[in-house]
């Protein structure tokens, strides 16, 4: 009965909206079944997040970096590293892998494979992906880690690399654990580094079931088939996480990521995700035609002025509050992406006139030159292309001169992976350089030598 009203109210909506005027306020153009009183947004574990995934530009922001636990959304990296393995050839859709009596034990939700039974890498990538099988996701950690712990660690890697600045995993499956954490920002990065990096696996996600051995599994993400254009990606749910889901929708030919975590219920998660989209969507189409507009005016949201707060995970359930994003005088809303960590349309070291400069001293010009005789490294991001890793550190060193014009700016690859590293650093100057970043939401991580 609910869902029928909420649909009508959608309806509705849509409806006023065509017929306002393009010369109307963003206020009288509000969209009005979005403030109902179901969205979960006052739950004390909900936070979310809606992203362009081409541009990365952030349409709407709820406690988007407090601390949360992913649940099942982890299995989403423990597929990243798949795909990257299968792209670089160290594994291979038909290679097999074991069930080991670690794997077995796994609670559910799970294939139930015995120890020393096996399953291909492209069966375990669609039980991960459709039936969110812990057992499996740890199998596939022990043949690509050696053991879960060790993959906990690369997965925690490779996601500092791709600018998940406040994401610790220390299992591959999501199951219960007070040190694994992420935030809505981090999860759509990941969210949008599998699209764009592995489009050729990202189907996997769109598959509405899975059969295996006799058996069919439905797919966990209600929204695959219920909303037009959604194609992906994970669900979660554990008693302390709530119910979480990271979801893109393809309209008109924009595509955009939606997270919500901590929802009271799969169906006030998947109404609120549907409705962030469906907005999402209004909002760019307004814009196109000279609207000023952000998702938070539509849900009735104040736009958030107030000082930041660093993040923080307290020994307990972890779902406090931690950094607050804001956005003093409603600027343009920030964006992040894991290709281009500055958002061109911004000045973000814009400042007063600078003073007469004084007459130089040829000494003092001499000795500032020098570059560091440090040897700790930054480095602003991994890309999948070495001429994106490259446009990467021309931007940072543009953008931040202050801390890296006198560094050495070069990529490396490990993995197929490019890395955009400034190198020449000592221990203060490199992190006195990564929180420059850090302080404009930049994702950066200081590398120590050896």
């Amino acid at each position: 009965m609910f869902e029928r009203a909420r649909r009508l109210f959608v309806a509705l909506g849509a409806a006023a909206l065509t017929a306002v005027s393009p010369l109307a306020t963003s206020a009288q153009a509000q969209i009005p079944y979005l403030s109902m009183p179901s969205l979960p947004t006052t739950a004390p574990k909900y936070a979310a997040i809606v992203v362009d995934a081409k541009t990365g530009e952030v349409l709407y922001a709820k406690r988007a970096d407090s601390p949360r636990y992913p649940a099942s959304i982890t299995k989403i990296m423990t597929l990243y590293l798949t795909f990257e393995a299968l792209s670089s050839g160290r594994l291979r859709p038909e290679d097999t892998i074991m069930i080991s009596p670690r794997a077995a034990a796994q609670p559910p939700t799970k294939l139930g494979l015995s120890p020393g039974e096996s399953l291909t890498v492209n069966e375990a990538m669609q039980a991960l992906a459709i039936k969110s099988a812990n057992d499996i996701a740890v199998a596939l950690a022990e043949k690509l880690g050696g053991s879960e712990a060790r993959f906990a660690a690369m997965m925690t890697l490779r996601a500092q690399e791709l600018g998940m600045a406040n994401t610790r995993f220390v299992n591959a499956s999501g199951l219960p654990d007070s040190r694994q954490v992420s935030t809505a920002r981090d999860i759509g990065i990941l969210s949008r580094a599998v699209m764009r990096d592995y489009p050729q696996y990202y189907r996997l996600f769109n598959q509405r079931q899975f059969s295996f051995r006799g058996t069919s599994m439905n797919n966990h993400n209600g929204l695959l088939g219920s909303m037009p254009g959604v194609d992906g990606l994970k669900t979660g749910y554990t008693n302390a996480s709530g119910y979480n889901i990271a979801v893109s929708a393809v309209r008109d030919n924009r595509r955009l990521i939606a997270v919500v975590l901590g929802a009271p219920s799969t169906a006030k998660r998947n109404n609120n995700a549907e409705d962030l989209l469906l907005t999402g969507f209004d909002v760019m189409t307004r814009r196109e035609r000279g609207e000023k507009i952000t998702i938070a005016q539509n849900l009735f949201e104040p736009e958030p002025v107030g000082p930041i707060e660093r993040p923080s995970v307290e020994q307990g359930d972890g779902e406090q509050d931690g950094l607050r994003i804001v956005l003093a005088s409603a600027p343009p809303p920030a964006s992040f992406s894991s290709n281009d960590f500055v958002d061109p349309r911004r000045n973000l070291l814009r400042g007063s006139q600078s003073a007469p400069t004084p007459k130089a001293d040829p000494k003092k010009a001499q000795k500032d030159d020098k570059k560091p005789a440090g040897k700790w490294i930054v480095q602003v991001g991994a890309f999948k292309s070495k001429s994106l890793a490259k446009e990467q550190l021309a931007l940072v060193e543009k953008r931040f001169g202050k801390h890296f014009s006198k560094a050495d700016g070069d990529t490396d690859s490990i993995g197929g992976t490019y890395r955009a590293r400034f190198s020449g650093f000592t221990e203060s100057s490199a992190k006195g350089a990564c929180g420059a970043l850090k302080a404009k939401k930049l994702p950066c991580m200081v590398v120590k030598p050896g």
